[in-house]
């Protein structure tokens, strides 16, 4: 049984780490904010994370229409 929740836990830990970087890899690049998995990955980041990346993102693509999840009002102005 010890030997199936280490395995387990393992496991959970992998993804996280995975998508964490995935999700890392997205707010910090320099191609496109337009990545529909790092929208879905950021979209759906609690609260701070999200502001975060969607700061990380403004400040890079400043002249582009924010991505979902970080437009504000009408769509094309950023939180």
């Amino acid at each position: 049984m010890k030997t199936l929740i280490r395995v387990v836990v393992m496991i959970a830990v992998a993804v996280v780490v995975v998508i964490g970087f995935r999700w890392y890899r997205y707010v910090t690049n320099t191609d496109s904010p337009y990545d529909e998995i790092g929208i879905t990955l950021n979209s759906s980041m609690p609260g701070p994370l999200n502001s975060w990346g969607c700061a990380k993102l403004k400040t890079t693509f400043a002249n582009s229409l924010p991505p979902y999840g970080c437009a504000a009002g009408d769509g094309t102005q950023w939180k």
